[in-house]
């Protein structure tokens, strides 16, 4: 008997809370490409986007994606994404406490710049992920003007992934959705080093 009233109770609970999801979905009818930023001092943000894009692919969309800060050393993503077709603008100076040169940096932050707003204006791109471009708008590499206009203007349909630590609040203002990624514990905090196919 007992054991019935209690079923009963988790029934009635979970049939209210089916009501308020199916609600919310129901309410949720506005379809448009979504600006979707992953910040905060953790983990995984590039990662995040990058299973993103494989989802995307995964269902037939095209992806573009443009890197900022990344070295020349492999990308487990690039090698995968690349044999589906996902176009790849890569910075490939490294960070910039190993240039240490300013005035290259900003250059190449640029030449990948103006690939992303190709990226950004056409509707050929489905999803464009801009990997780290935070550190580009906080270096002043990058104009933030100009990249609110980029991101403003896209197609009306098209997806758009940002990356980074310390996102500039304007951007934050314009997403859709915000993610932040906070760092409880780091293995290289411990002195492991990056391991392939794990953090690279």
């Amino acid at each position: 008997m007992e054991e019935n009233n209690n079923q009963q109770r988790h029934q009635a609970r979970q049939q209210r809370l089916k009501e308020k999801v199916d609600a919310r979905i129901a309410a949720a009818q506005d379809e448009r490409g979504l600006l979707i930023v992953i910040t905060g001092d953790g983990k995984g943000k590039s990662t995040s986007g990058f299973g993103t894009v494989a989802r995307a692919v995964g269902h037939d969309l095209t992806a573009g994606v443009a890197q900022f800060i990344k070295g020349t050393w492999e990308c487990g993503e690039r090698a995968l994404l690349q044999k589906a077709g996902v176009e790849f603008h890569v910075m490939a100076t490294g960070f910039t406490w190993e240039t240490q040169n300013r005035e290259q940096d900003q250059q190449a932050a640029q030449s990948i710049w103006q690939e992303a707003k190709r990226m950004l204006a056409s509707e050929q791109y489905d999803v464009v992920l801009l990997d780290e471009l935070t550190y580009m708008v906080a270096y002043h590499y990058l104009d933030i003007d100009e990249v609110l206009s980029a991101l403003t203007h896209r197609p009306l349909k098209q997806h758009v992934i940002i990356t980074g630590r310390g996102c500039h609040r304007s951007i934050l203002e314009i997403a859709d959705t915000v993610s932040e990624i906070k760092n409880v514990k780091h293995a290289f905090d411990h002195g492991i080093k990056a391991q392939k196919g794990i953090d690279w």
